[in-house]
């Protein structure tokens, strides 16, 4: 590696290393987030992203029991353990997450049948917020990955309609173009408020963007 102008750093190529391995490679080394997370001892630059869409929005602040779905690497779970640190805090991935102080972790898929009791009975209590950084492994092929993401993203969804305390918030990762038709009906229907945003930290090459669905009206039991 060497500097180049202002600092920016240049990745040599290397045997065995694929030319765009050692893009991301370079893009990680020039990240002001990236330098910035390892400054502040997040896990990830993602933590940024919660923390930006919680300026904008207020959820994470004072809540009291929430849901993290793709937790790993543990970014957003550290978010949520500073901002609100008496909350209760279940986090779920398929990859191995290193512990964090007050947050009980699964290694499981999400999609297992199995998972969705087992985060809410490990709770405890009805959360007031989920959080969701899901995305599925891409295959390369534009169409299919974004079908897959978006099917992880509409069954977060549900698990938010049907366990969220009345008032609750929903945040999860979705792609350019906003949400899918059918989730924004099912959000539309059980939320108050439904906003979009890309946060800053948000790589401006991203497709991601934030969807925000607050108020949650509750269940027909609790309406009325």
């Amino acid at each position: 590696m060497r500097g180049a102008g202002a600092g920016k750093v240049r990745v040599k190529s290397a045997k065995g290393r694929t030319a765009q391995s050692t893009r991301w490679l370079e893009r990680q080394l020039n990240d002001p987030y990236v330098r910035r997370a390892k400054a502040e001892g997040w896990r990830s630059r993602a933590a940024f992203k919660l923390i930006e869409l919680d300026e904008k929005f207020h959820f994470v602040k004072g809540s009291r029991a929430v849901v993290d779905l793709g937790v790993a690497p543990g970014g957003w779970a550290q978010v949520v353990r500073k901002l609100s640190p008496k909350a209760k805090v279940v986090g779920i991935d398929l990859l191995p997450t290193d512990p964090i102080h007050g947050v009980t972790l699964f290694q499981m898929d999400f999609m297992d049948d199995k998972a969705p009791a087992l985060l809410t009975e490990t709770l405890g209590d009805a959360p007031d917020l989920v959080i969701s950084d899901m995305a599925a492994n891409t295959v390369g092929h534009a169409q299919t990955d974004h079908l897959r993401t978006m099917g992880l993203v509409e069954a977060a969804a549900w698990f938010a309609v049907e366990n969220l305390r009345k008032g609750g918030t929903f945040v999860a990762k979705v792609f350019a173009g906003g949400t899918d038709a059918d989730l924004l009906a099912i959000l539309k229907k059980h939320f108050t408020t439904i906003k979009h945003a890309k946060p800053p930290a948000s790589r401006k090459g991203s497709v991601e963007w934030y969807v925000v669905a607050q108020g949650f009206k509750g269940r027909p039991e609790e309406q009325g």
